[in-house]
């Protein structure tokens, strides 16, 4: 793949692909083609038996969503999605996770957006301008290092919430998308950010993986919520077989299950856990029900 011109490879992987919708039509008899997938920050390479085909990335319009024409398709749990307007292609690649990280990172890394930080921190709105700030795509989430010398990072699993609608930025109407989430201090805070229709419809799917994580529908017993509450209470974690008089090895098995449904993370070994995002959300809820 030539790199001249500013583009680079990103992945070179195995996969299996298909057409899931031609000129605006779904097609009934879907297949899949194993080959080989090339992706630079320019473009989508599908290689197979067949040939090769080239899909400039400035033809993609969104990503996701699932087009289970039929059973070989529906099959597969995992493929990325990519909606060129009239055309569907699917790809399904050997790592789902890393190839679509790849796919955000070759659509957004280096990129440019404007964004107001913090915009609302603790609830109050504060007085920030807006200002430039170029993106970073990580396993974690996105980063974003504003032209003042700031570094926001959008771990995914702190964000909480995500509205999009259209401000003026700079005198321009523009895409923005309102992210609610936590910094390292755990305090809640509210960043802006603004860009192009097509970059800002990218980086708002890319957050939303960040919403669907802190997401409060997790099926929880009342022993579960329980242990949630002490925590968002400010309970310790050595102190809550005492605190709701149960055995330590119950509680023990609760905070196994709790990590299991990546609503706690665990600090350190001996079991000492902290609330992330989602457990916030969940614990806020319950208590609420009280």
């Amino acid at each position: 793949m030539p790199t001249g011109d500013g583009e680079y490879k990103v992945t070179d992987t195995q996969a299996r692909f298909a057409v899931a919708v031609r000129e605006g039509r779904a097609i009934n008899d879907v297949s899949w083609t194993p080959g080989r997938v090339l992706l630079s920050n320019r473009r989508l390479i599908l290689a197979s038996n067949d040939g090769k085909r080239t899909i400039p990335l400035s033809r993609l319009q969104r990503l996701g969503g699932r087009h289970d024409a039929n059973q070989s398709i529906a099959r597969v749990s995992n493929y990325v999605s990519f909606d060129l307007g009239e055309q569907v292609l699917l790809v399904a690649a050997a790592d789902h996770e890393s190839f679509e990280r790849d796919v955000y990172r070759a659509l957004l890394d280096q990129r440019t957006l404007m964004a107001k930080h913090p915009a609302v921190e603790g609830g109050v709105v504060q007085d920030t301008g807006w200002e430039q700030a170029r993106v970073k795509i990580d396993e974690n989430g996105l980063g974003a290092a504003l032209e003042g010398g700031a570094f926001v990072e959008f771990d995914l699993d702190d964000i909480s919430g995500l509205d999009a609608a259209k401000r003026t930025v700079d005198g321009e109407k523009k895409p923005v998308i309102e992210v609610s989430h936590t910094d390292d201090e755990d305090t809640s805070i509210e960043t802006h950010l603004a860009g192009t229709p097509q970059r800002m419809r990218f980086v708002e799917s890319w957050l939303r993986k960040g919403e669907e994580r802190s997401s409060t529908n997790v099926d929880l017993s009342s022993r579960d919520r329980e242990v949630l509450m002490a925590l968002y209470s400010g309970v310790s974690p050595f102190e809550i077989p005492a605190f709701l008089g149960s055995d330590v090895d119950e509680v023990e098995e609760t905070f196994e299950r709790l990590i299991e449904l990546e609503v706690v993370e665990e600090v350190r070994v001996r079991r000492e856990v902290a609330l992330n995002s989602r457990g916030r959300n969940i614990a806020s809820e319950a208590m609420n029900e009280q």
